[in-house]
């Protein structure tokens, strides 16, 4: 007997072939894309540098908007899956509030390609990143684990202030964000290395220290709600 079927092991060679090359199309266009920007960077040149030809990058991603779309969903998905599978459910909302906010920190010196990236899809007013689906579905569950930690703190009496999670978020993003993307800048106006190797613990001290005081600073009278986060 006779059939045209293809055999389930050459089936999962060409899955696994498939996946691979991918990752590799990923991995060379996140670096053309963080050096060269979405409107420098060209699709033959990372074809070039993968030996491959710019129909095959086509035929996985279709066009260099796609691609760079794709990119981004890539590196934002990075960090996203290390905030959801950190663990922090046996610390106490403090701790908890520290050590997330050390993985940001830890995560976006690590990956300098990651903050040119985003800074050029600011550029480009976020077009990719509001045309994704995949983006927006992705942050959500990096809140909703803020935003536990919050209610945890706030229901022992740990943390006084009524504090949104997206604004906490912000509040961290920004400072292990602008330590990188500024690091050139920054130098040169203050004679700072703000990545300095000799700096990084009391830089990554302070971040923590900084949200944890704001957590649980004392409010004033006079002082409005802050917007619930729930």
């Amino acid at each position: 007997m006779t059939t045209t079927e293809e055999p389930s092991a050459r089936r999962g060679t060409r899955i696994r072939d498939a996946a691979r090359t991918k990752a590799e199309i990923l991995a060379v266009a996140t670096e053309e894309f963080a050096r060269a920007g979405y409107t420098g960077a060209r699709v033959d040149e990372i074809a070039a540098r993968m030996r491959t030809t710019k129909r095959m990058i086509y035929y996985y991603f279709g066009g260099k908007e796609q691609l760079f779309t794709a990119v981004l969903e890539h590196s934002y998905a990075e960090i996203r899956s290390k905030e959801q599978d950190l663990d922090v459910e046996h610390l106490d909302p403090v701790a908890a509030i520290r050590r997330l906010a050390e993985l940001t920190f830890d995560h976006h010196e690590a990956h300098p390609d990651f903050i040119r990236l985003v800074s050029i899809e600011n550029i480009h007013e976020a077009e990719h990143i509001a045309a994704s689906q995949t983006l927006g579905s992705l942050n959500s569950p990096a809140i909703d684990v803020l935003r536990r930690i919050l209610d945890a703190g706030r229901a022992q009496g740990a943390f006084s202030a009524d504090v949104d999670a997206v604004d906490l978020h912000a509040m961290i993003s920004s400072f292990c964000f602008f330590r990188v993307s500024n690091r050139h800048t920054f130098g040169a106006l203050f004679g700072r290395d703000l990545t300095a190797a000799s700096e990084r613990e009391r830089y990554r001290r302070m971040l923590g220290d900084m949200v944890i005081a704001y957590l649980t600073a004392p409010r004033h009278a006079d002082q409005g709600p802050l917007t619930p986060d729930h």
